[in-house]
């Protein structure tokens, strides 16, 4: 993109905006402001212009200020609780030390722009400045009411040290690497301990680049307050309704919810059924010894399980472990008194067991052994002996609505 040619045809630059959507309040709650040019009647995106590292950052600041200038005057006309998200990495944040921004949103202000609407969305990945100084200007922005939100979050993205620093309002997520199935499994695995951080620094979770009905439905299933893209309404020159897709989005998570729901009763019958299954056996075999027991459970769920061992309560392996391989079941002496206490939930689920006397079917994990998605159907024997009993992929697979 050339920038002179830009730079002397700025009437031409001009602010489209992309709503952003919240799934309490089914409406449009935010704008980000996108750059656009218009060339030879065609309108195209400054992107290209804003991540070009051979244009100079004086040329970048200038089209930006430009940007900003018209989106905020803009911004004047709507509702007092709707956020404008402005875009910013870190080179252009810190051009002159931040103050002629700064300078700019005061200005604005003045004028009667709460600056508590304002989010910076920024990335530092290709950074190469002082982040102490970028960091520090951040905490400056933040004493004015100006949100941070960390953009450019996908597969790929383990920057969790610089969330932890930054504690940003927002975390945003981009929903493109979805569409590679062979990023989709680590890409969950990020996502789950993104939401876990997030939940701990108080962060809400926007996901970006939504473009289709089941990414939508993914968002909102791991955690997603807000959403933006394509299938609900691309970027445009003008602001949109703000109640635009109440009703769709209603619908939509009303199915959604209704899906949900279903696994959730399908999880809670199986529970169910596994407690009755193995609380009789073990009742008709509480006199006889581990093996004696695992003969019967191997028997019963040749088909369902393929490993099973007790541990005590403060999770010290009892027995051995009993594993299903190609060549049918074999006893694996080796895991006898392994500890287990440091997995997450671990000692959570034992003290539940014990206060309930009930058994508990785990959330979906990834085996470490294996590498294959299971659960885990555990149940308390006595006062201090537990049953763990792996549920196969394939059985999984088969009852669908457990995955």
């Amino acid at each position: 993109m050339d920038a002179l040619e830009i730079l002397s045809d700025l009437e031409n630059c001009f602010p489209y905006f992309q709503p952003i959507f919240s799934a309490d309040e089914q409406r449009v709650i935010a704008y980000e402001v996108l750059g656009r040019y218009q060339s030879e009647g065609n309108i195209i995106s400054l992107g290209p212009f804003f991540q070009d590292d051979q244009i100079p950052d004086e040329y970048k600041f200038e089209v930006d200020l430009l940007l900003v200038n018209m989106a905020l005057e803009k911004a004047l006309e709507l509702d007092e609780d709707v956020n404008i998200f402005l875009n910013r990495n870190a080179e252009l944040l810190m051009y002159r030390n931040g103050e002629p921004f700064l300078q700019e949103l005061l200005a604005f202000e003045a004028r009667g722009l709460s600056l508590k609407r304002i989010v910076l969305e920024i990335s530092d990945r290709n950074y190469h400045g002082d982040l102490d100084q970028f960091d520090h200007l951040l905490q400056y922005y933040r004493t004015y009411g100006i949100k941070i939100a960390i953009a450019g979050i996908d597969n790929e993205s383990l920057y969790f040290e610089r969330i932890g620093q930054l504690e940003p309002d927002i975390l945003k997520i981009n929903l493109q690497a979805l569409k590679s199935t062979a990023t989709g499994i680590n890409f969950n695995d990020v996502l789950f301990s993104l939401s876990l951080l997030a939940r701990k620094i108080g962060a809400a979770l926007l996901f970006e680049n939504i473009e289709m009905s089941y990414q939508l439905q993914f968002a909102w299933k791991n955690g997603g307050r807000y959403y933006q893209g394509y299938y609900l309404h691309p970027p445009s020159s003008e602001f949109v309704e703000r109640d635009l897709l109440r009703h769709r989005l209603k619908e939509k998570f009303h199915d959604f919810i209704s899906y949900e729901k279903k696994k959730l009763e399908a999880v809670f019958t199986a529970t169910e059924y596994f407690h009755a299954k193995v609380q009789e056996i073990v009742f008709k075999n509480k006199k006889g010894g581990y093996e004696e027991l695992f003969q019967v459970l191997i028997r019963e769920m040749d088909q369902i399980a393929f490993r099973m061992y007790v541990c005590d309560g403060d999770g010290f392996q009892k027995s051995a472990n009993i594993f299903k391989g190609q060549n049918g079941w074999i006893t694996q002496s080796e895991y006898l008194n392994k500890n287990w206490s440091w997995r997450p939930y671990f000692l959570e689920n034992i003290i539940k067991m014990r206060h309930e006397q009930k058994g508990i079917l785990s959330d979906l994990y990834c085996d470490i052994e294996t590498g294959e998605t299971i659960r885990t159907f555990s149940f308390p024997m006595n006062g201090n002996e537990y049953l763990f009993i792996d549920l196969s992929y394939q059985y999984l697979f088969e009852h669908d609505q457990l995955l």
